[in-house]
């Protein structure tokens, strides 16, 4: 039997190659004994679709995950950052690993499509939500008993560092701590960990501002810890990254011309609010960072709607069904249409045309009942005078167990100052393409893709 060598990936969502240096040390450590390499990553560079091609090594159009969320056409409801790995089709680096060493186990640290994967060890935030409409934080584990007794040693798993306006190194801090639980307790033969703190600055800021600095030092230290624990049992270490941030300043509206020109439909809610009417409409956009999927009902209204887009200020191209085989994202999931935006522009989801006519989810942080991404959750309303007591207020309620709505979210989109999703133009690949930094060079080569590390990393597990 060929037994597999220890191999630990970290995730470290936002990293770039020309980050690495002085305010790496952990990292840059582990480059100069292997090597470091852009990444080419997928279309769209997004956190499920990147992910589930790292592991399967198939492009969105094969596994099927076409985004952070899509429309379900039979349901006609929009679902996003859903958690069943049911979800992804193919085979995983796990699935290989198990035929050459059926000894094999897998620990999923926080990685998407985390849920009912085929796993040894996993865990993943996953809330509890009480018929009275209160919120507790908890967590999702394989097996069981897993997050009670890491959630015993680390505390609960701090659910509004992990997003949100308070969004910092905290969660990523008790991930790898976990992370590093779980290697040197049960001793996996992969570990997959996922560190997302740099992109939440990168998405609040953009990746120019000075502040940055502090935020790649601080994701390194904890990318430091994980590093050090796995090399201390001598297992190989390989850093990814999933995308590189832009820098941005105009979001695009997508969902309102559409309803401007009579595609969208809402319905009017008696409680004073519209809700977007997916089924009722002849098109809508489900906006993903700098990329949106444009669901349209009838055939006949592709190429209106396609001529309609084209002509948006910021948006650089719509792809045709014909046109998303090239790009490796045509499924039955995506949009009839997929918009992208130029590089400094960003799509909104944003479908109501008077600020006192949005849903109440919109001034909350919602990431599964808002129809598409909102990074504007990231930053606390420009216009509350005292957004901390409103905070303070709000979770006083919740722990009296009263019904409270975290309204402290603004819906200027424009403090948004970083997007990822497209891919990079060419000659940026240092400065706009994700990395790859691994401890052994056993597998060095000039190029490296996301589809074709689960290759690569078996093989710098079972040799050839």
């Amino acid at each position: 039997m060929n037994k597999a060598k220890p191999l630990v990936v970290i995730n470290v969502v936002g990293l770039t190659h020309s980050m690495l240096g002085h305010d790496t040390p952990h990292i840059s450590a582990l480059a100069a004994t292997g090597f470091s390499r852009p990444l080419h990553t997928v279309f769209p560079a997004v956190t499920c679709s990147v992910q589930s091609s790292l592991l399967t090594g198939l492009q969105p159009s094969e596994h099927g995950i076409v985004g952070n969320g899509w429309y379900d056409r039979e349901l006609a409801e929009v679902f996003f950052w859903r958690q069943s790995n049911r979800l992804v089709r193919g085979e995983r680096i796990y699935d290989a690993g198990r035929k050459v060493d059926p000894s094999y186990t897998t620990a999923k640290m926080f990685w998407w499509y985390n849920m009912y994967a085929d796993v040894d060890y996993s865990v993943t935030p996953r809330p509890t939500y009480p018929a009275d409409g209160r919120k507790v934080f908890d967590s999702y584990s394989q097996p069981t008993t897993l997050k009670d007794s890491l959630q015993d040693r680390l505390g609960t798993f701090p659910l509004m560092k992990f997003w949100g306006p308070g969004a910092d190194i905290t969660s990523s801090a008790w991930i790898a701590d976990a992370s590093v639980a779980v290697f040197e307790t049960y001793r996996p033969s992969l570990t997959l960990v996922y560190l997302p703190h740099l992109d939440y600055n990168l998405q609040r800021y953009g990746p120019k501002d000075p502040r940055i600095t502090q935020d790649i030092v601080a994701v390194d230290a904890e990318a430091g810890k994980v590093i050090r624990s796995a090399q201390s049992q001598g297992a190989d270490v390989a850093v990814v990254s999933e995308y590189a941030i832009t820098p941005v300043n105009t979001p695009v509206h997508i969902n309102r011309v559409l309803r401007e020109h009579g595609f969208l439909r809402v319905r009017q809610e008696r409680t004073g609010w519209e809700t977007l009417d997916c089924g009722a409409s002849k098109a809508f956009a489900v906006a993903d960072h700098q990329v949106a999927h444009v669901y349209i009902k009838n055939q006949a209204d592709v190429v209106p709607v396609r001529t309609l887009l084209e002509g948006i200020s910021g948006v650089e191209c719509v792809l045709s069904r014909e046109m998303q085989k090239a790009f490796g994202v045509e499924h039955e999931r995506a949009g009839e249409l997929i918009v992208v935006a130029e590089q400094q522009c960003w799509f909104t989801y944003y479908f109501w045309l008077n600020d006192e006519l949005a849903p109440d989810y919109a001034r909350t942080v919602d990431i599964h009942r808002k129809p598409g991404y909102d990074p504007v959750e990231l930053h606390l309303d420009k216009k509350l005078y005292f957004p901390k007591l409103r905070i303070a207020k709000r979770l006083i309620q919740k722990k009296l167990g009263f019904r409270y709505l975290m309204d402290v979210i603004g819906l200027d989109a424009t403090v948004v100052k970083g997007s990822h999703g497209r891919l990079p133009g060419r000659g940026h690949e240092e400065t706009d393409s994700p990395v790859l930094v691994c401890s052994s060079r056993n597998i060095e080569s000039d190029e490296f893709t996301i589809t074709g590390l689960k290759n690569q990393f078996l093989h710098l597990q079972f040799g050839s």
